[in-house]
């Protein structure tokens, strides 16, 4: 038989093609993961997370398909894999849940791009020793800054009151209303009440300068912690970090603290300047004064005449503190200022 008899019954539809290592059809369906459990993430060591699940502590990775995105302390996820906890196993982080707050900052005033720091938190604890290393106020304010901008509730907590007293720095920020606790040597049960009572039942970032006595805190809240405690170096003032990555830790009777690495600055490049004064709650009444987008920075700023007439002279004095930490702050984002 001829090669021209033996296909002229065949036509285009009897001709077999191989498919190509690039034929199989792409989709965007992922995975539904419908095994995976509910996790809470405590800490984060390159490239590791440290997991709750249930009442065992899981290890994991974060899965290709999440790409970029971070994760970071007290976020909630999806993990697959093994669960089990046991040594030298490892999880998938394949979701992570939507966050009803996160705690960012930027590496310094100049840097735009922010970095999440904790999710999910309550409420952000800001501990100042009163002496030794001494207050740092634009610190605070910075922190309360970051504060309101997250949702998060500030707790002021004051330390080394056996060094100092308060009777400077309380008035300053009596008009935010914040809730605060004053701690001084020895730290008794007694004087630790007030402070158990306003962490029970949360989820609560601890952030201050280094040698403030965080560590400290954490150590005796639980004991089962045992963070590293630095002291004060007496030439420079300065505490030396002793916590190196935030941490989440359980607190007898219920509720979490995230202890965070001792911090010597706190970036705020990542919030445009209306975010920054709308953290200045004091200051709102007398901003409403001030003309259409006005600085708050020039002559034409109405802030300073408001707080000329405004009650007593302690309230002027605190007002007038809070308006040059506001200033400073906002010079600080144009690099014509550091504090």
């Amino acid at each position: 038989m001829t090669p021209s008899a033996r296909y002229s019954g065949l036509d285009e539809d009897d001709v077999r093609i191989r498919a190509g290592r690039g034929s199989r059809p792409r989709t965007r369906r992922r995975p539904a993961h419908a095994e995976a459990v509910d996790a809470f993430v405590t800490a984060v060591d390159r490239g590791r997370y440290r997991c709750i699940v249930g009442d065992r502590v899981v290890t994991a990775m974060k899965a290709r398909e999440l790409g970029r995105g971070n994760i970071v302390v007290g976020d909630t996820v999806n993990l697959t894999g093994d669960v089990s906890g046991e040594p030298g196993t490892l999880a998938r982080v394949v979701r992570i849940a939507p966050r009803r707050s996160v705690l960012r900052r930027s590496a310094d005033d100049s840097d735009p791009v922010e970095r999440a720091i904790v999710a999910n938190a309550d409420q952000l604890v800001i501990v100042s020793a009163l002496a030794d290393p001494p207050p740092r106020l634009r610190l605070i304010d910075r922190f309360l800054v970051a504060a309101y901008d997250a949702g998060l509730e500030p707790v002021l907590c004051l330390t080394k009151a056996d060094l100092a007293g308060p009777e400077e720095i309380l008035p300053v920020y009596e008009p935010l209303g914040l809730r605060s606790v004053v701690l001084g040597q020895p730290l008794s049960d007694e004087k630790l009440a007030d402070l158990r009572q306003l962490l029970a039942g949360q989820l609560s970032v601890l952030v201050g300068h280094s040698g403030v006595g965080k560590s400290t805190l954490v150590n005796i809240l639980i004991p089962a912690a045992e963070r590293a405690v630095g002291e004060v170096s007496p030439v420079t003032g300065r505490g030396r970090h002793t916590s190196s990555s935030a941490v989440a830790l359980p607190l007898p009777g219920g509720g979490w603290i995230i202890d965070t690495p001792g911090l010597r600055s706190f970036g705020l490049g990542h919030m445009s300047p209306e975010r920054v004064v709308q953290a200045f709650p004091d200051l709102a009444d007398g901003a409403e004064e001030c003309p259409p987008g006005c600085d708050h920075l020039g002559p034409e700023c109405a802030l300073d005449g408001w707080i000329a007439e405004a009650g007593d002279a302690a309230a002027r004095r605190a007002l007038a503190a809070r308006l040059d930490s506001l200033r400073r702050l906002l010079r600080s984002r144009e690099g014509t200022d550091t504090d």
